[in-house]
């Protein structure tokens, strides 16, 4: 199985910001890129699990 094409888009955040997340993808061992889709990946499935542990009204 191939992987999924990327492709780019921007996002506008806090310089300070940018640099603490750039480096933190350095200590992890990743690209930047790779960082924050993993982060995003992460995020996403943690508030997926919450809405299907919500009693349903």
């Amino acid at each position: 199985m191939e992987p999924e094409k990327k492709h780019q888009f921007n996002i506008y955040l806090p310089r300070d910001f940018i640099r603490r997340v750039k480096h933190a993808a350095v200590d992890a061992g990743q690209s930047l890129s790779d960082y924050v889709e993993q982060a995003l990946r992460e995020r996403i499935e943690r508030e997926m699990n919450a809405e299907k542990q919500e009693p349903s009204s």
